[in-house]
């Protein structure tokens, strides 16, 4: 039994998740890194193993942390700070960590080149693209007058519906969870100019982006709503992460038969 539990063990693909800058601790306290349980659950019960990644690292030991990962999973949070797509401060831009986007688009970079599997949520999928050259709208309300409202924080719960998307028939992210959501809604910004060797995949009814993923990577896709908030009661948002999960385990697979 215990080499049994043993085999499982070492065939779950570990997944790295950068961490926030925690400042809520009292005075007394130095601040955290830390990250938001629904997120490692989520991960966990698919069947991987998180690992929070702390901020600021140099970029040895980064990198060397980075090498035993076999999946990346970009979480959501503040607003990337606009000089990392090449653009001024919007007035409603809000929650910048300048060392979470460093820690972030310095692993996104190493991700993309070495082809490991990467899902990004809200602020991950706007990570994604701009780490891989896209740009970003810095405030939907305000840029497109026209849009239905997407930002339902702190009023509602993560598994309020908030709208549906509609999803690119041919894409990867069909496969997974079908042409049609029903989608949850925690974002001021979201994709303006989709990343070179990206697509824009899924849309809300007002044609903002929801989901873009890689032109020709087995898995790397990013969603612009909260699944882990959806997955009690909705199958699509369960398989999204255990197809995550699934790529993940078969990058672990690849790399301990080359140990052997």
């Amino acid at each position: 039994m215990r080499q049994r539990k043993g085999a499982t063990c070492m065939s779950r693909p570990l997944i790295g998740i950068p961490s926030f800058y925690d400042t809520t601790s009292p005075e007394s306290m130095p601040p955290r890194f830390a990250m938001s349980r629904p997120y490692i659950a989520a991960l966990a019960a698919s069947g991987a193993v998180p690992l929070i990644i702390p901020l600021g690292l140099d970029d040895e030991t980064l990198r060397a942390l980075y090498e035993r990962l076999d999946g990346l999973f970009m979480a959501g949070g503040g607003d990337l700070n606009p000089e990392t797509y090449g653009c001024e401060p919007h007035p409603k831009t809000n929650g910048i960590d300048a060392l979470r986007d460093e820690t972030e688009l310095r692993l996104l970079h190493w991700a993309l080149d070495d082809h490991l599997p990467i899902l990004g949520v809200c602020r991950g999928v706007q990570a994604l693209n701009v780490a891989a050259g896209g740009t970003l709208i810095q405030d939907i309300a305000d840029e497109l007058p026209h849009a239905i409202r997407h930002q339902y924080f702190p009023e509602k719960q993560r598994d309020y519906v908030a709208h549906p998307v509609e999803v690119e028939s041919r894409s990867h992210l069909a496969r997974i969870i079908g042409h049609k959501a029903q989608v949850n809604s925690f974002h001021h910004q979201a994709v303006r100019a989709v990343a070179p060797n990206f697509r824009a995949v899924a849309f809300a009814p007002d044609g903002v982006i929801e989901a873009i993923e890689h032109c020709d990577r087995e898995f790397v896709i990013g969603v612009q709503w909260h699944p882990e908030g959806l997955i009690a009661f909705d199958g699509a948002m369960r398989n999204l992460f255990e197809t995550f999960v699934q790529h993940s385990r078969r990058k672990h697979s690849r790399s301990r038969s080359q140990l052997r």
